[in-house]
């Protein structure tokens, strides 16, 4: 081997190492939750599968660069991710007039409401309202959730592509075969006006989901309204249909938009 091919090679090492580390690091920060604010060095190693060594010396650097903070018990967000959270949400928090059409929504229905928008070949939640009753679905908002199953994602893909729609389906369990029945899902959809799911994503949930157009009439994001699916009777189903298509209209009249949604 040359001492050009050599390098090369040394370098190509270097860089999937460092990519290496930058995923265990991103392992051990994804530990952390509400449930879950503080974490052991003993939870990271038996949870990532890293040798205490390797923990040890990414979370130091993640404390060094303040991505990690010290605490009594462990270790815990540092302020580093505070500052980049206050940037986020700066930048991604809808507006107070769509979360106030949401929150109507959800005190009048009685069931938990999300919104969703489309990014790559998942759907992202960038915006809910918890159900007031003790048993309720929660999504927390930055949940990504896949395109290939659920009501939102049927309205979601309603201007995708052919090839859009094999990319999405490869992802899936079935793989590229349910291209066609996605289709056939997203038009189903469009022609009723709204979307409905049961099972499709978690086991007992219903919901159903509901356009939010743009200006140019494309849909820019799902408004959604799911729980246990024993409340979720037929009848109820309609009516949850055109609740949320009046409050999906006055979030489009809003002009609503996201910076994390992508075209479909």
């Amino acid at each position: 081997m040359s001492e050009e091919q050599t390098r090369a090679a040394g370098d190509a090492d270097q860089q999937a190492g460092g990519v290496r580390s930058v995923r265990r690091a991103f392992d051990i920060l994804t530990l952390l939750s509400e449930d879950r604010p503080v974490i052991t060095l003993r939870e990271i190693t038996e949870t990532t599968g890293l040798a205490k060594t390797t923990a040890l010396r990414l979370v130091q650097t993640l404390e060094e660069t303040g991505l990690l903070g010290s605490h009594p018990s462990g270790y815990t967000a540092g302020p580093a991710l505070w500052r980049w959270a206050y940037l986020a949400r700066g930048q991604w928090e809808v507006p107070q007039e769509t979360r106030k059409v949401m929150r109507d929504l959800a005190d009048r229905l009685g069931e938990t409401v999300n919104l969703f928008v489309a990014r790559g070949v998942h759907r992202i939640c960038v915006a809910h309202e918890e159900s007031p009753h003790p048993l309720r679905h929660v999504v927390d908002v930055g949940d990504e959730q896949p395109l290939w199953a659920g009501a939102s994602s049927k309205i979601l893909l309603r201007d995708a592509s052919t090839a859009f729609l094999r990319r999405v389906a490869a992802v899936s369990p079935q793989g590229e075969a349910l291209a066609g029945r996605l289709g056939t899902w997203a038009a189903e959809a469009a022609e009723r006006g709204y979307a409905v799911s049961s099972s499709e994503f978690d086991e007992g949930l219903t919901a159903v989901a509901v356009p939010v157009t743009g200006r140019t009439g494309k849909v820019v994001a799902s408004l959604s309204l799911s729980g246990p699916s024993h409340r979720f009777p037929y009848e109820a189903v309609e009516r949850f249909a055109t609740e949320l298509g009046e409050g999906a209209r006055l979030i489009s009249d809003q002009g609503f938009s996201h910076p994390l949604s992508s075209d479909v």
